[in-house]
């Protein structure tokens, strides 16, 4: 049987110098982000989550976004090289955590720039943001590891947002979830619902209809339970800072065998 592991990593002391694109920078309170980082930790393992976690990379301030540096598909991990060349180190630690879960490694290579947070998987289709920290040449390096092992890759155009989970997640059955104002091309996906507030785009899938989700967006919340899910509201306000959301914070491995 799979097990279900997730990778994490704890923010490092330099959190506050993280990268900001689309918003304002405002002060991140450091001590009260790791203990949302932990609570949020909890709450994964509290729902049948084994996490797993990357050695620290203290000397990057955006190392805790831990989804950016590696796109997975089944067991193979497809090690992301960041359009910011200042988070290009955030891999290290990440490979060798992978390498010992027995994950099958691939890189993307130069030209080619690939951000883990530009890639939505929904079943076998993984659609990829083509955007700021995604380029043309790492979209042809995700197809060619992932196609052939019956993957489906779908480019669709970002400009208003960091990364395509910035403004789009999907729900257990499929439909794809975005705050409609952020969402560049809503008819990219065969079914789309929009959410009342920002924060409401981003659901992590616990499993049994349970979604993890930003405490900041309640009205998205309802919406979820009057649809039959049941939202696990977390607060990562300290990440939300720094355009965090609560994709970003996990690598979840649904398919290693173990």
């Amino acid at each position: 049987m799979p097990s279900r592991k997730a990778l994490i990593r704890r923010p490092g002391p330099r959190l506050s110098e993280g990268l900001v694109t689309h918003i304002e920078r405002t002060p991140v309170d450091y001590a009260l982000a790791l203990e949302q980082w932990g609570r949020y930790a909890e709450t994964l393992r509290a729902h049948g989550w084994e996490t797993v976690e990357a050695d620290p990379a203290e000397d990057c301030p955006d190392g805790v976004f831990i989804e950016d540096t590696v796109v997975m598909y089944r067991n193979v991990a497809l090690i992301a090289r960041s359009g910011a060349e200042s988070r290009r180190e955030e891999t290290t630690a990440v490979e060798q955590a992978l390498g010992v879960l027995g994950c099958s490694l691939n890189w993307v290579w130069e030209p080619g720039t690939l951000d883990g947070g530009d890639v939505l998987k929904i079943g076998d289709t993984l659609y990829v943001g083509r955007g700021g920290r995604t380029n043309a040449a790492g979209i042809q390096q995700l197809r060619a590891v992932f196609e052939p092992l019956g993957a489906r890759v779908v480019a669709v155009p970002i400009a208003r947002v960091l990364h395509l989970k910035s403004a789009v997640t999907a729900l257990p059955d499929g439909t794809v979830i975005g705050y409609e104002p952020l969402v560049d091309a809503p008819s990219a996906f065969p079914r789309f619902l929009p959410v009342p507030e920002e924060a409401g785009a981003h659901v992590v899938l616990l499993g049994g209809g349970k979604l993890l989700m930003a405490a900041s967006a309640p009205k998205s919340a309802e919406l979820f339970a009057d649809l039959g899910y049941d939202p696990v509201p977390v607060d990562i306000s300290e990440y939300e800072k720094l355009e965090g959301c609560v994709t970003c914070l996990s690598v979840r491995l649904r398919e290693l065998y173990t």
